[in-house]
């Protein structure tokens, strides 16, 4: 689907004026007497109400299921099993714990697909957190992460297993990976998820921010299999681990790797690990600010409250746009999603954006002058106030406890 110009109905003047009333900016003139729509068109047919049927909307006509993929050859939720030095990524784990509820709507199984070297024992792991069948593709060659073999290993295991549903890490790796596999597939990829839901008939209903956050997009592909996501790490719940007896051996698959998936064009000369970077996800206690915050000299204050909590700084959007913050320090939609125990807010308003990145916090406690500023609607705590004169009252507190630590942070809290 999408706009269509026809040319022979467009004049000079009509040119103009559609240039014009563009919102997005997404409409110039080609040179040649009519007009390009370039690629930061957002569909929202102004221009097609405006031009007098010189652009048109058109729909692709939809696929005959009748002639489409047969969905009862595909069965299963699978999830791809991330791991580094040995460690399974956290995300896989929430991945399972949703993949189980998924799954649990249509009686299918949940599988999990591990691709590495001296990587079968995680199997057992992947099992506790609610995989039911683990697929292991065990060779030395797999030692490091190499885009071409895994996409490799990756698509023949879908073309011999068939999955219905496929969901991926939304980090570096599953980033580069998935949408090699989609291509290779021809089939869709949804990327950054937020929310998954399962229809009865294995459809999976895929939900993401669209429109720099402005809605939430709920995609189908009624259509084709494998259907395939990314979703963001810390928006789903780690599941509980259980216990499994250690000889149930039958639903760990040892699988085959045949030299046609070691193909490679590049090789590792050598491998220099970076310092670990700021990532705020993995803070357990954050003290966010926003657009309350008047200067950037006032950090100071909000640096002196992190420090005596121990927390990591993090903002909003607009700050990061004043340059005060790079965008590893953004909560949001278009930043990063966090899960932290305690979050303190100051100064920030609660936009919706901001506020999916964030709602997954133990505690929420917002300082805001404006008391039906949003973020109150999901704060635990909530002080109606101007920070600069709460925050000044809270360090008093703080030094006068020493800090935070185990034993006093319920009485700062109180």
């Amino acid at each position: 689907m999408g706009l269509v110009v026809h040319r022979d109905r467009l004049n000079p003047q009509l040119c103009e004026e559609l240039v014009g009333m563009c919102p997005f900016g997404a409409i110039s003139l080609d040179g040649k007497g009519g007009v390009d729509i370039g690629m930061s068109c957002k569909l929202c047919k102004a221009c097609v109400r405006k031009s007098d049927g010189a652009i048109t909307f058109e729909d692709e006509p939809a696929l005959d299921v009748k002639g489409g993929v047969d969905k009862s050859l595909y069965k299963g939720v699978l999830v791809l099993c991330e791991h580094f030095h040995g460690k399974v990524h956290d995300v896989t784990f929430e991945l399972l714990g949703k993949a189980r509820e998924l799954a649990s709507v249509t009686g299918h199984q949940v599988m999990a697909l591990v691709i590495g070297s001296g990587v079968a024992s995680m199997a057992q792991k992947l099992l506790c957190y609610g995989a039911d069948e683990v697929y292991v593709y065990d060779d030395p060659a797999l030692e490091n992460f190499m885009i071409e073999p895994y996409t490799n290993v990756f698509e023949s295991f879908i073309k011999e297993v068939r999955p219905s549903s496929i969901l991926v890490g939304a980090t570096n790796i599953g980033r580069s990976l998935a949408p090699r596999i989609a291509a290779r597939l021809g089939c869709g990829l949804t990327a950054d998820c937020t929310a998954l839901e399962m229809n009865e008939n294995t459809d999976l209903v895929q939900i993401r921010p669209a429109f720099g956050g402005n809605i939430m997009a709920r995609i189908v592909s009624p259509n084709t299999r494998p259907q395939f996501c990314t979703v963001r790490y810390k928006v789903f719940q780690k599941p509980a681990r259980k216990e499994f007896p250690s000889n149930d051996g039958h639903k760990v698959r040892m699988m085959p790797v045949t030299p046609a998936m070691l193909k490679c064009r590049t090789s590792i000369v050598d491998i220099e690990e970076k310092p670990a970077a700021l990532d705020i996800s993995e803070a357990d206690v954050l003290v966010q600010v926003g657009r309350g915050v008047r200067s950037q000299k006032d950090l100071a204050m909000v640096e002196k409250l992190a420090n005596a909590l121990g927390a990591t700084i993090a903002c909003t959007r607009p700050l990061v746009e004043n340059g005060w913050f790079d965008a590893r320090h953004q909560i949001g939609l278009s930043g990063r999603t966090v899960k932290p125990k305690l979050l303190i807010c100051l100064g920030v308003s609660g936009a919706i954006q901001t506020v999916a990145g964030m709602k997954g916090s133990d505690c929420i406690i917002a300082v805001n002058s404006d008391p039906q500023a949003s973020i109150f609607d999901v704060a635990t705590y909530g002080f109606v106030g101007d920070l600069y004169e709460i925050v000044p009252m809270l360090l008093e507190r703080l030094e006068s406890t020493g800090g935070i630590g185990p034993t006093q942070s319920k009485e700062v809290m109180r």
